[in-house]
Parts: structure tokens; sequence; C-alpha cells
């Protein structure tokens, strides 16, 4: 006997959580209303639920509340989807929005088959993504704390002439720097000590993820992705991280528009419009990416840097680096040639190298977990 699923809707808050529940073989859908958003009330409400003849299939939007109700209702032995909000099919007429209406919907859609899950990492790789994004936030607030103090100088007029910034010339340059009042000063050295505090704390987290990454079982994966020009051990650990098992993709079209490095199409009546990339699905990866294609402007060489990450790579991995290198500088030579925009020409690259990563990513095994 076949046993009926229930589908559940969760419309997740801070606080509380809209339900709502579509039987399948049913046109209805039915509000269940509100509970609490604790672990306790979701256990309760998955028991209320939960019928000798059916089985429970739950779904929630990804969001800031993470993957704890979903390894919650897993552990509770139903099943869980976590939808990918920005391929939840919205009708364009629809003007009103509530809570109950997105969990009606959520329901609805899971029974229809209409939802798209996101990957869902393990707690393991979850932890690295965590260290990885803490490493991007201090990135930012150290260009921002360094264009507050470049700013307070200029408008002193005081200008750094020296050949490049940020350097030890240019912060023992800062300390030398006498201002007319005694506040002035004091902002001057506030300003100094964030900008060296936020470049500790990079390096901090820069030898956290190089310690990690030595007990990960993804370790074999990033370091053959360090045979690639331009993929430094940051890079790497950030496409693993945010992707997970790259062997997931089928093909490398998939994981190109897993990242949104795809151009957008607006084809209709026999006619075929191509736009810019999409910007869909992980941001974090495609700007990694798109800074690695910059590498690509200079002519194919085997630097010292490179040859020193390849030592130990398997030589297949080395031999396809070297292919990888020699095609995308090319490309990029070809479209400098032809005109195109700097940037354009830096995102196209960033795509093919989407597809050498992924290529890499199919010759390498994971360790054995522990």
């Amino acid at each position: 006997m076949n046993r009926m699923i229930r589908f559940i809707g969760l419309d997740v808050h801070k606080d509380f959580i809209s339900v709502a529940v579509a039987d399948e073989g049913s046109s209805y859908v039915e509000s269940y209303g509100e509970i609490t958003n604790t672990a306790s009330s979701i256990s309760s409400l998955a028991k209320r639920l939960s019928r000798q003849d059916c089985d429970l299939c739950f779904t929630y939007e990804a969001g800031c509340f993470g993957f704890v109700i979903y390894r919650q209702l897993l552990g509770m032995g139903h099943s869980c989807i976590v939808a990918a909000p920005s391929l939840i099919p919205r009708k364009p007429g629809e003007r009103v929005k509530t809570d109950t209406r997105d969990a009606l919907k959520l329901a609805r859609l899971l029974r229809s088959g209409d939802l798209t899950a996101c990957h869902v990492p393990d707690e393991g790789d979850e932890a690295m993504r965590d260290l990885v994004r803490a490493r991007a936030d201090a990135v930012r607030a150290y260009r921002v704390s360094r264009q507050q103090l470049n700013g307070f100088l200029l408008r002193h007029g005081k200008a750094y002439d020296g050949k490049s910034r940020w350097g030890n010339a240019h912060m023992h340059w800062l300390l030398d720097i006498k201002l007319a009042h005694e506040a002035q000063q004091i902002v001057l050295e506030e300003y100094r000590r964030r900008v060296e505090h936020d470049r500790e704390r990079i390096d901090t987290l820069t030898e956290q993820i190089r310690r990690v990454n030595e007990s990960w079982r993804w370790m074999p994966v990033v370091n053959a992705l360090q045979a690639l020009r331009g993929v430094c051990l940051v890079t790497a650990v950030t496409v693993v991280a945010e992707l997970g098992d790259l062997r997931r993709f089928a093909h490398p079209k998939q994981m190109m528009s897993a990242v949104g490095l795809v151009p957008s199409e607006h084809s209709s009546g026999g006619k075929r419009h191509q736009g810019a990339i999409t910007k869909t699905g992980n941001g974090h990866v495609r700007r990694v990416l798109v800074e690695s294609g910059w590498n690509y402007r200079f002519p194919a060489r085997l630097t010292r840097e490179i040859e020193r990450r390849q030592r130990g790579c398997d030589k297949e991995v080395a031999s396809m680096a070297w292919r990888a290198q020699k095609r995308l500088c090319a490309r990029y030579r070809q479209l400098s040639l032809r005109g195109k925009n700097a940037k354009l020409i830096t995102t196209a690259v960033a795509r093919e190298l989407c597809g050498f990563v992924w290529d890499i990513a199919q010759q390498v095994a994971p360790a054995a977990r522990k």
C-alpha cells in the first residue's frame, strides 16, 4: 500500500513560523496557523501532523536562518527541501504578500514539484564556509578603513607620493605625520590603528583557513585547484566551501549557471538575443573567479609560485592547468584585439576558468571521512 505524502510549507521568521499543509491527491491547501520558532515547537508540529498512513515533506526558503530546521527535521526522519528563493515561481499580477500566503504558496509548489532545492552542506563544510565568509567580511572592512584614513588625510592636504601605498614605507610615513590640532592627531592614530587591526584580522583568518584545510575532507581538491593560474588557497577553498562537491554538476555549464556566469537571454519569434551575465546563484564564487580571471591578461608562463603550488599534484592535473593557462591567455588576447571592454573580457575568461575548475574537480576524490 502506497503511503500518502503531506506537504508542509513553512514561512520562517525570527519569532514565529507560518505553517500550511497540502495533502497529496488533493487540490486544497490549508493554513495551519503559526508556531513559535523553537526546536520544541517544530518537533511538536511534526508529531501533530504525522499519521500512520502518511509521510511528511517540509519546505522553507533559504535565508538567514540557515539549515538548523532542515537538520532537525531530517533527524526526526522527515523529508525537507530548502527552496532557492530566486527560483520560486511568482505570478506577475500578484500584489498581496502575507506570511500566510507565502506558507500556502510553498506548500502548493512543493506538492506540484515546482520548487528548486538549494545545496545543503554538511556541518564541516558549513563551518569552513563560515570561516571563508568571515575573511571576506574582514577584507571589506579593511578596504573601508583604508578609504576612511586616506580621505581624512586628503582633507588635510596630506598625500603620499611614494610608489605604493599600505606597505611598510607608507605605514612609516603615517607615523611621521604631525597635524595642527591634538584632536586631529587622535583621529589619525585611531584610523591608522583600525587599518592595522583589520590587516591583522585578515592574516589571522587566512592562517586559520590554511590550518583547517589540512584536516578538511576536500583538501585534495583544494590543492589540485591551486595548480591553476590565479587560484590561490583562499580562492580554491571559497569555491569548494560554497559549492560543495563539484562532481554533483553533470556538466560544466551547470556549474557556470550556479554561479551566475552564463549570459542572460531573451529569444522570441525566431530571434535570439543574449545580454549580460545573469548574476544569479553564488556570488562569492563568481567574485573570486572573476578576480582570478584578471591574471590571464599576461602571457602564459609557469611562474615560480605556480610551480610551487603544483608540487605533489597529479601530472594530469598539472597538464590540465597548463592547457587552461594557454587557452585563457590566448582568449584574453583575442578579445582585447577585438576591442572588447576589459571587464567583459575578464568575465568571459572567468566563465571558461569555471569550466576548467569543474574538469579538475572530476579528477580528484575527497579524503575519506574520519
